[in-house]
Formats: structure tokens, sequence, C-alpha cells
């Protein structure tokens, strides 16, 4: 929306996990007929649950182990995920109330911005991604790359939605060359060589 913005005050951009249109095309690694029915119902069973959001969140506390398990699935790629850093998500997510939930799914199906990522032209770059996502696959990630002739792609293997949680070594290092390469922090940096400045997940 603000252009001339990003041109004064934006000096490195990283899309982590992300993209730039077409959510409504996800197939959430299901096949094609059950996806095709799930796209159909949730908006409306997701309106319905958002109005009986005491009486929903009742239902999560007591079939907290089976949305652990999905949220699991659609987290991480891994299989030896660190089981405290599974529950970190499973927190995190459970703790988003289900009428939220509710109001912003449609914004997903509406996500259309192709013409925007062209405003990063001129900066560099991350676009990095878990090459298992299933809820923004990475070829939403090579998509936006294919705009952005100049950005540096990384798929991260064995990876799913939540990379920064899963390999966040790898996300973190190359959010430190990106900055370096900004002239934020000094070339060569890594992980561990300036501290706290950029935590995991950050």
């Amino acid at each position: 929306q603000f252009p001339e913005v990003v041109a004064e005050r934006v000096v490195g951009v990283a899309l982590v996990g992300t993209s730039s249109g077409k959510l409504g095309e996800v197939s959430y690694g299901l096949p094609v007929v059950g996806v095709n029915a799930v796209r159909r119902v949730l908006p409306a069973v997701l309106k319905v649950l958002g109005q009986r959001a005491d009486l929903v969140e009742k239902g999560r506390r007591a079939t907290a182990d089976l949305f652990a398990g999905i949220i699991k699935r659609y987290s991480f790629a891994s299989r030896d995920v660190d089981p405290a850093v599974a529950r970190f998500a499973e927190r995190m997510i459970e703790s988003t109330p289900i009428d939220v939930v509710a109001e912003f799914y449609p914004a997903f199906q509406e996500h259309e911005k192709t013409e925007a990522i062209e405003r990063f032209a001129q900066l560099p770059v991350l676009v990095l991604a878990g090459d298992q996502d299933l809820v923004t696959p990475s070829e939403h990630s090579e998509a936006i790359a294919g705009l952005l002739p100049d950005a540096e792609l990384v798929l991260v293997p064995d990876a799913g939605h939540l990379v920064m949680l899963e390999h966040p070594e790898a996300v973190t290092d190359r959010l430190a060359d990106l900055l370096s390469r900004t002239g934020a922090v000094p070339a060569g940096a890594t992980v561990g060589s300036y501290g706290d400045t950029a935590q995991p997940g950050s």
C-alpha cells in the first residue's frame, strides 16, 4: 500500500513459509475429494463454531490429544522433532480462540499480493520455506522467487510449516546472511557470532 515507505525504510526482506496468493488452491495434503469437501463446508462450519466459542473451547480441551496429532502433522515434517518444541507449537495454536480463526480464515482465500511482491525487487530478499510445508507449500515460495530474480530461495529439507521451530539454526543462519547483505551486521555472521540479536524463530 505504501511503496514509498518501503523504499525509504526497508533495507531487506525475509519471506518465511508464506505465499503471495492462490491459497484457495492448497490441498493440505488431502486427496482431491477430501479437499473439495473441506473447501465447501469449512467456512460455514467455522462461522458456526465462532458463534459458540465457549462451547468449542471446552471441546478443544477434551480432545487435546487428537488436536495435538493434527497440529504436529501440519506444523512439522521431521519424525524426531523435539517434544518440547511440539508442545510449544500446540500451546501456541490452541491458544488462538476459535472465533479468531473463524474471522481470519476467509482472508486466506482472498489473499492475493502478487503485484505487491514486485515492490521488493530492488532489495535484498530471502525467500525460505520447508520443503514439505502442507499449509503454504514450497511451490508458493518458488513462485515468489520467480517474481524476484535476485532473491535467495532456500527450501529447507525435511521441514514443515513451522520451519523456524523445526530447524531454527538453518533459518537463523539465512537471516544472519540477509542481515549481512544489508550491512546491518558484519559479513559472515552466524547464529552464535552476535549474541542474542537473532533468536531462532524471530
